[in-house]
């Protein structure tokens, strides 16, 4: 019986340091994630929607300069179908505020962010200096709400939508933007 005892004690301590481990890393990576990105001023003049958060992460940790734009916009989505399709990305995604000459590459996807959902759409820039950029348009229902997130830079549209997703899916831009959607 002590054996049996023994056993159960050492594979229960076995397993609670194996999930303090765990927890630690995945902390660490969050931080090291979260760490990448450097708040930057909000660049775009004042419209019918409030300035929302700018991001820079450089090219040597994100193996390419990009900059995210995120912003609620309140009231302003489909409480029933939430973002429907890809012409509402085309509309909402505030891609037009980077350069008016956008133009998508592909059909959009379906997209999860933290507790949101949306669609995401890869569109080629313009920009005013002639040289050309990726964006990664995305816009998110929460309710009645929307959160409209753009990605830019000179990637690969599928890194440079992974880096954005995974940076929207932090845990401070989570409570950011839980908060900024009022909370609920």
């Amino acid at each position: 019986m002590r054996r049996w005892l023994t056993i159960l004690i050492v594979a229960l301590a076995f397993g609670a340091v194996s999930g303090i481990a765990a927890y630690h890393k995945v902390s660490a990576q969050e931080r090291s994630a979260a760490a990448r990105w450097r708040e930057i001023a909000w660049p775009y003049p004042r419209d019918a929607w409030p300035a929302g958060r700018a991001f820079r992460c450089d090219a040597e940790s994100c193996g390419g300069a990009v900059e995210v734009y995120v912003r609620p916009k309140i009231g302003f989505c489909n409480c029933d179908t939430g973002v429907a399709d890809d012409d509402e990305v085309d509309r909402v995604a505030d891609l037009d505020l980077i350069s008016e000459r956008f133009a998508p590459t592909e059909p959009g996807r379906v997209v999860r962010v933290a507790d949101m959902s949306g669609r995401s759409r890869k569109y080629d820039l313009k920009m005013s200096d002639g040289s050309q950029h990726t964006a990664i348009g995305i816009a998110l229902s929460h309710r009645c709400d929307l959160l409209v997130a753009v990605a830019q830079g000179e990637r690969a549209a599928s890194e440079l939508q992974r880096v954005a997703l995974e940076f929207l899916a932090s845990d401070e831009m989570h409570r950011w933007m839980t908060a900024s959607l009022g909370g609920h």
